[in-house]
């Protein structure tokens, strides 16, 4: 099965884009991300981070034990990077072909 890229997968790559990160670091990375647009329960957020793993465009990077609970962190690998990286560029192309598209209408008001 393909991997489905929603807007909340695209977020928790970026984040782990930038750092390896536990769960919780990831719901709030992914808050800050998209300026506070997207929020992730836990059973989404480890939906994805199950889904990103078996696809290999994450990986399990660590375990640390924080107040007897176990905090399990994340790590995009090569081929996630990749993937996220052409994820960006297919939406930099579309943002680019809707300005031209926005930007050739005429104004409200006239015509």
């Amino acid at each position: 099965m393909a991997f489905r890229m929603s807007e909340q997968a695209y977020f928790v790559m970026l984040a782990l884009a930038e750092e390896p990160r536990h769960g919780y670091g990831v719901v709030q990375a992914v808050k800050d991300l998209s300026d506070d647009r997207v929020r992730l329960g836990a059973g989404t957020l480890y939906g994805i981070l199950d889904r990103l793993v078996e696809a290999g465009f994450a990986e399990a990077s660590g375990e640390v034990v924080v107040d007897g609970r176990l905090r399990r962190y994340y790590r995009l690998t090569d081929e996630g990077l990749g993937v996220l990286t052409a994820e960006t560029d297919r939406l930099r192309a579309l943002t680019r072909r809707a300005q031209r598209v926005l930007g050739s209408r005429p104004a409200l008001g006239t015509a």
